[in-house]
């Protein structure tokens, strides 16, 4: 038999109408009486706790971190699968994948249909992500969502209400879940270096994100400082560039300690350092990190990994700068 451990943590999956709208208020093991259990696994269920995604803070996402390891202290356990709303999903399995060392898999999956719509996608996407969790292995964490298994690094939510809701724009699928079975790429992602757990923390570090535009001075940019941000994210047009003022706004943002980290509103493709006059080349040189193909919820993650794993602005931007870097997944063969 394989052990598999169900984390709840609420979201989609875990929703029933309350009069007006959705909420999350099921248990875990409401949820998995939904689905079947594959064969020749079983499961145990940690409730953790059950919220919207769009209500969850890094607190919540250091308390999953910190339960995914002890349950991974145990080995008899051989996966792990987390229930998670859709909204902040690629946030959370991108931070649990930063310092994921075991080979044994961590797997994400949700609902875009709340828990007891007839014919929903809540049953479907726990049975397959359950399936990925039994048979994978040193695949770092995953999404499976939708028939499709994806690297945490990288995926994001692609459309609100479609079934088939994550994809990595810039990537292709690990996987796919065929007739009961998880085909998978023959060729899986390289596993970077995972960060130390971090420590206890008093005080959570502040990262904010602010979008370049049309018009867009750095105004947003500059009160999120002034408001305590320790990181921001900046997202900028194209291949990442701003304008000007953004460069100044970010040399005098970095000369003060704060880690910055430039991502693109671009949905697909790398950010590059091929234009001046306030384009990626100057804010380069102005400090910000280039955060290649992460996109700003997870480049915000990426932030704030930095900043809890290093002390000091230099200490914390070598270590941006490492996470960033980390070898992607693999190019993968077609499924």
């Amino acid at each position: 038999m394989k052990h598999i451990v169900v984390i709840g943590t609420g979201g989609t999956i875990a929703s029933r109408w309350q009069g007006s709208g959705y909420a999350a208020e099921a248990a875990g093991s409401e949820v998995l009486a939904l689905a079947a259990i594959p064969e020749g696994v079983e499961v145990r269920v940690v409730d953790l706790f059950t919220v919207n995604s769009s209500q969850l803070t890094t607190a919540h996402q250091l308390r999953l971190l910190r339960t995914v390891h002890e349950v991974l202290g145990d080995p008899a356990v051989d996966g792990v699968v987390v229930t998670h709303g859709t909204d902040t999903m690629e946030e959370s399995a991108f931070f649990l994948d930063l310092y994921h060392a075991d080979q044994r898999p961590v797997v994400f999956t949700g609902a875009q249909m709340p828990l007891d719509t007839v014919d929903g996608d809540a049953a479907g996407n726990l049975y397959d992500a359950l399936l990925a969790a039994a048979t994978g292995r040193d695949t770092g964490v995953l999404i499976v969502f939708g028939g499709l298994v994806h690297a945490a690094r990288g995926t994001l939510k692609k459309h609100t209400l479609d079934a088939q809701a994550f994809a990595d724009p810039s990537g292709k699928p690990l996987g796919r879940v065929k007739f009961g079975e998880v085909a998978w790429a023959s060729r899986l992602p390289a596993r970077p270096e995972p960060l130390p757990l971090p420590d206890a923390v008093t005080s959570i570090p502040r990262v904010d994100i602010v979008t370049h535009h049309v018009d867009a001075d750095p105004v947003l940019f500059e009160a999120a400082v002034g408001a305590g941000a320790q990181g921001v994210v900046l997202v900028g047009t194209g291949a990442g560039n701003a304008t000007p003022q953004f460069v100044r706004a970010v040399a005098r943002a970095v000369e003060a300690g704060v880690l910055v980290a430039l991502s693109t509103r671009v949905a697909a493709g790398p950010v590059a350092p091929l234009y001046t006059g306030g384009g990626a080349v100057d804010l380069a040189e102005a400090g910000a990190v280039l955060t290649g193909t992460l996109r700003a919820g997870q480049a915000r993650i990426a932030v704030l990994a930095g900043l809890l794993s290093a002390t000091g602005p230099a200490e914390q931007t070598a270590q941006l700068r490492r996470i960033v870097a980390a070898a992607p997944a693999l190019e993968t063969a077609a499924l």
